[in-house]
């Protein structure tokens, strides 16, 4: 077959049901027996669920998306400028007040000047905060954010946990 030999129609003649079981489409006419889908002029609405509150208006309704990403907490080098502290950690941070604990995210932004140079050691920084830093003589140093120290009742659980695994392993030899 050729490409001018194709048989291409420019609009396809409707299918006519309804005429006959001879037809192929006779009686029901494809639309099934009973119900809202097989009457004249039946037309659901899009999104339409039967009268059942439809997906649309449920989702809404949900409690919405909520982030439990934890948010570094921000500190600028004019406020580290005024520290006049030659070394700077998230410890020496937290005893001066600028972030709430030593143990969260900090970051540091470029906005403020800094003149002196100064040895940060902090979680993250901005790429105009590291440059700011370096280019007064300081250095800057990622470091991971410190995990907070185990409480005695974590701990106390974790011993106990210990003993009784090696009292249930030295139990299980003795038996063999």
């Amino acid at each position: 077959m050729k490409y001018h030999e194709l048989n291409v129609t420019s609009h396809r003649s409707a299918k006519r049901v309804g005429r006959g079981i001879a037809a192929g489409q006779g009686k029901t006419a494809g639309r099934g027996t009973k119900g809202q889908g097989s009457r004249t002029g039946s037309s659901k609405k899009p999104g339409f669920e039967g009268g059942q509150n439809p997906l649309m208006q449920r989702l809404p309704k949900l409690p919405g998306f909520t982030s439990h990403r934890v948010r570094p907490e921000n500190i600028t080098l004019a406020q580290l400028a005024a520290l006049k502290v030659k070394a700077i950690d998230a410890k020496v941070l937290a005893e001066k007040g600028l972030i709430t604990s030593p143990f969260v995210n900090v970051k540091v932004l470029g906005s403020g000047e800094l003149k002196q140079a100064l040895a940060i050691k902090l979680p993250a920084a901005s790429a105009s905060a590291i440059a700011a830093i370096e280019s007064a003589g300081g250095s800057f140093t990622a470091t991971a954010r410190l995990a907070r120290p185990a409480t005695a009742k974590k701990t106390s659980r974790k011993a106990k946990k210990a003993t009784i695994k090696s009292a249930e392993s030295a139990t299980s030899t003795a038996k063999k």
